[in-house]
């Protein structure tokens, strides 16, 4: 119901995210229930042989009587009750406290921090590569405990699962880019003064993330602090003005500046988090309308080149946040290689590339 919303506002079926987005600006109104626990409204959609619905593009259709944002909202707050209503009564047939919860749905991170929210009771594990990509880490895990009958719980550590480079292939792939970049030997304490000057710097380093989201080794950052923030950086990227940001917060600081629900951490952004009042103008560029921000926490362990840069800059700035989008343009994957990633930029405004493991910035000529 969600992706047939998404496709009926004028998107792609698996860019759900947007419709994500876009519903923060929406309200609350006389719109028809879309989808409830029971059934998907029959006067609205047309569904399909194979399970599939969708919602037709006609006059006769009553949403065509409201603003894409109100649907959106519409979509988002239907079915993250729904959701929630089907969990409540699973809780109380069963008594479990430990709920898992996985499928595309739960790559929204505003569901799931209503959930967390609305059952803090409960310890909610939500799976950081939770639609189709994932399969293939559930198939590792089920042949696993089939094949050990290990009953120990193995957490999920970390999502850079990529390919390695040694420091020889990447510096050998910048060369062929000399005509285009200059390379400077750099430390953590000068990108961050470049950050908190305004400039946008890519950081390429490690193992690639699995999944969505950009944890630190592809990703684009920029200063939180910046009130034109989002505009600036959905410009660049050639996204929707109303697509919000995400920001990295160092973990031992995330209760200062966001409402955390009790949850411990946030390390592979999978919840978008009230920010405290207090704190919404300071860092106005990856605070969305709603007053939420998706966060991810981090820790020295986790990525200590990451967690050295950010303490960086709050040394410089008083702010324990980066500003931390993926490493792409619009409509484009994440970058694997180092290639992906220079081409990426002489594609783009993007100047600086920061490679932390040889020690260098990267500046377009």
């Amino acid at each position: 119901a969600y992706e047939a919303v998404t496709e009926y506002l004028g998107f792609k079926g698996e860019e759900a995210g947007k419709t994500m987005g876009l519903s923060s600006y929406g309200k609350s109104s006389n719109l028809p229930t879309i989808i409830s626990k029971d059934f998907r409204n029959k006067e609205l959609f047309v569904f399909e042989d194979i399970g599939g619905c969708y919602l037709p593009h006609i006059k006769e259709n009553i949403l065509n009587f409201y603003s894409k944002k109100d649907i959106a909202w519409k979509i988002q707050d239907d079915t993250q009750k729904m959701v929630g209503d089907i969990i409540e009564e699973a809780v109380k047939k069963t008594n479990i406290k430990q709920v898992c919860c996985s499928g595309g749905y739960f790559l929204n991170c505003v569901t799931n921090y209503y959930l967390a929210k609305r059952f803090p009771d409960i310890k909610f594990y939500f799976e950081p590569i939770s639609n189709d990509a994932g399969t293939s880490i559930g198939a590792a895990k089920l042949v696993w405990y089939e094949k050990t009958q290990d009953t120990t719980i193995h957490p999920q550590k970390t999502l850079y699962y990529g390919p390695k480079y040694s420091n020889k292939k990447l510096k050998k792939q910048i060369k062929k880019f000399q005509n285009m970049f200059n390379p400077y030997k750099i430390t953590s304490e000068q990108v961050a003064k470049l950050i908190s000057e305004r400039n946008i710097v890519c950081i390429f380093q490690g193992r690639s993330e699995a999944g969505p989201r950009a944890l630190g080794n592809r990703s684009i950052l920029y200063d939180p602090t910046d009130p034109n923030g989002k505009d600036f950086v959905n410009k660049v990227k050639k996204r929707e003005w109303f697509r919000p940001f995400a920001g990295t917060v160092l973990l031992e600081k995330a209760n200062e500046w966001f409402d955390m629900a009790g949850l411990e951490e946030s390390p592979f952004m999978m919840y978008a988090m009230d920010v405290w009042p207090d704190k919404q103008e300071i860092i106005k560029a990856i605070t969305h309308v709603d007053g939420t921000c998706r966060i991810q926490t981090v820790t020295e362990e986790q990525n200590p080149h990451y967690y050295k840069l950010i303490q960086e800059f709050e040394k410089i700035t008083g702010v324990p946040i980066l500003f931390n989008t993926s490493f792409n343009l619009a409509g484009d994957p994440l970058v694997e290689t180092i290639e992906d990633a220079l081409e990426t930029m002489l594609k783009s405004e993007m100047k600086y590339m920061y490679v932390p493991e040889l020690g260098y910035l990267l500046e377009k000529k």
